[in-house]
């Protein structure tokens, strides 16, 4: 399970303006608080700051760079900004993660060319010009052509990650079933291809936050996620993680788990 610190992301009204203000660091201590929790990845959203975005995104990549020693996921609608932060991207670091494509073909040509200059992996958004289907099958639908596209274009199978897209149960009480039946049918059809999603999606509008996002990683786990954005500082979300890991024979010998045990993880 790759857990990717979901923390450094310009919707929280702190973090934009600690970026916008540049407060290296008030970032760099936010980073590092995300890996010592257990994040293997650190997720660079600046979405929605509209003013000088690759600027931003570049300033960002640099300042968590010199802080953390882990692989970035860069993350931005906007294409000049990926590429603003790959530009100065520190390679020895591991390899970046860029988020997203979706099925629209203008963004499939944004993106694709710094996917491959970059040999980043990639995740693919189950969207299209229509938007985002309420079913399972159409989503699985979208994944399935977005996977045979990537592939065709020489984007290695281990670099994909599928997002079925996590919308809050509080506009849809199926949002999660959607999700869960999603993962399922890619992991069936393409077992080599990863997953991945936005875990705090889920419980947006709702108290309590926390229990619903443990509660649906662990069931996300069990149906073939590979990847999370989440709360790394949620130190029983990442318990769960590893027991459920472990429940699931992902854990050899049980050494993740007693290894965060004895490092006092849970």
């Amino acid at each position: 399970m790759l857990i990717i610190g979901e923390k450094i992301n310009s919707s929280r009204k702190d973090i934009k303006d600690m970026v916008e203000s540049k407060n290296k660091e008030f970032i760099q201590e936010l980073a590092q608080k995300q890996v010592e929790g257990g994040a293997e990845m650190l997720d660079l959203n600046i979405g929605t700051i509209r003013k000088s975005k690759p600027e931003n995104m570049r300033w960002l990549v640099k300042t968590v760079q010199e802080a953390v020693d882990v692989p970035l996921c860069i993350d931005s609608p906007n294409h000049e900004a990926i590429k603003a932060g790959l530009e100065v991207y520190d390679w020895d670091k591991g390899k970046a993660l860029i988020n997203s494509v979706t099925a629209k073909r203008e963004k499939l040509d944004l993106i694709l060319p710094l996917v491959k200059k970059y040999q980043c992996s990639v995740v693919a958004l189950t969207m299209n010009e229509q938007g985002i289907p309420q079913k399972s099958k159409e989503r699985f639908k979208i994944a399935d052509g977005l996977i045979r596209k990537l592939a065709s274009e020489g984007i290695p199978i281990e670099d994909i990650y599928i997002d079925p897209l996590t919308l809050p149960v509080s506009a849809n009480i199926q949002n999660a079933n959607i999700v869960l039946e999603t993962l399922k049918r890619i992991k069936d059809s393409h077992p080599e291809v990863k997953t991945i999603i936005g875990l705090s999606n889920i419980s947006y509008g709702l108290p309590e936050r926390r229990l619903i996002n443990q509660s649906f990683m662990v069931l996300a786990i069990a149906s073939g996620l590979n990847a999370a954005i989440l709360d790394s500082t949620d130190k029983d979300l990442m318990a769960l993680i590893k027991a459920t890991d472990l429940l699931l024979g992902k854990d050899e010998f049980c050494r993740q788990y007693l290894k965060a045990f004895r490092e006092g993880k849970f």
